[in-house]
């Protein structure tokens, strides 16, 4: 079975711990209790986003590869890149409006991977402060973001262009912090869940524009029939475009879960051409997004059960998307090892 000349691996670790021998920093992003702007930082590509509210919570994540990259800046983005794989951050300081600064980033991104030939994205997250607040023109913080991401990909991919599985969430300080993955080869699928309407088809009652995200993408290697890697985007409780059991962590979580797992279903992923299939107990670098504190320890009990014994789970408490949504969850199920 054919496999990629350099494996991709992200994993969670604390803060300065090296990576295992023979393989090499691709990009690492540090959960902090301050942010850190992109930079290159003792030669591997790094930034720092707020969401520990206390340094119990500092963990950091990293992409790993098995060749040596190549890092620097462009513009404002921090990148690195290794012949296979490109990893890119940037950060958009606070301000009253973040259409067009979300846009020029989004530009500056597409710009980076046209011109280092990675013409996969695989997967996208972002990290909002203040995501559910209004900027100074009365729309929330989100739907801004929002609006000023669809423009930049109807510039660059048209009005029907796919992107990949995303995280869009809050942040405890930093304005807008962000990253990326791409792939030089591959194949990539974006994938939908049948329970949900896709986000781009949302109705105008959530923003002028909706949110430009699929359900989870997949990345194969040539020569694989499989699904390959899977990247889970950031899931809620949410039916149709509804949110459902508002008030409720319990069973907003049951939702959250019951919807990452029709989305690996082995039924889901042969309706995308797909001949394989996956189940919660198959992912890893778990992160889940809380809005209240005091839901940890429930929501950490149906993780529990519904995630493998050694799979990496970190929880974060920030806000999310829409303000009646409580919990939020997104994970990647890697390929078996050939």
């Amino acid at each position: 079975m054919a496999t990629y000349p350099n494996g991709l691996r992200g994993r969670l670790v604390r803060p300065h711990e090296e990576p295992p021998p023979g393989r090499h920093l691709l990009g690492r992003i540090a959960f902090l209790d301050h942010h850190r702007p992109p930079a290159v930082r003792d030669g591997v590509a790094d930034m720092g986003v707020h969401l520990a509210r206390d340094e119990r919570a500092l963990v950091t994540e990293v992409w790993e590869t098995d060749a040596p990259p190549t890092s620097g800046m462009y513009q404002d983005l921090v990148y690195a890149h290794d012949g296979e794989y490109l990893f890119c951050a940037g950060q958009i300081p606070e301000g009253g409006s973040y259409r067009e600064p979300v846009r020029e980033a989004y530009d500056a991104a597409f710009d980076l991977i046209s011109e280092l030939g990675y013409p996969h994205v695989i997967r996208i997250w972002h990290f909002i402060n203040d995501i559910n607040r209004a900027n100074a023109d009365g729309m929330e913080i989100y739907r801004d973001f929002c609006l000023g991401r669809a423009e930049a990909v109807d510039r660059r991919l048209g009005p029907a262009g796919e992107m990949p599985a995303a995280t869009g969430i809050g942040s405890l300080g930093g304005g807008i912090s962000w990253y990326l993955l791409a792939s030089r080869s591959g194949r990539i699928r974006h994938l939908e869940n049948p329970l949900q309407v896709p986000a781009p088809s949302y109705p105008h009652r959530y923003g002028p524009r909706p949110p430009k995200f699929a359900r989870a993408t997949s990345l194969s290697p040539p020569g694989l029939d499989g699904a390959g890697d899977v990247f889970v985007a950031g899931t809620a409780s949410i039916l149709g475009h509804e949110t459902i059991h508002e008030g409720d962590v319990a069973k907003q979580c049951d939702v959250t879960l019951a919807n990452m797992a029709k989305v690996l279903s082995r039924e889901n992923l042969l309706a995308h051409g797909i001949d394989d299939g996956r189940t919660l107990k198959d992912l890893r670098l778990v992160k889940v997004y809380l809005r209240r504190e005091e839901d940890l320890e429930a929501v950490r009990s149906a993780c529990a059960e519904a995630f493998s014994d050694t799979a990496e789970i970190v929880y974060f408490t920030v806000d999310i998307c829409r303000s009646d949504l409580l919990v939020e969850i997104e994970g990647i199920a890697p390929r078996a090892p050939a």
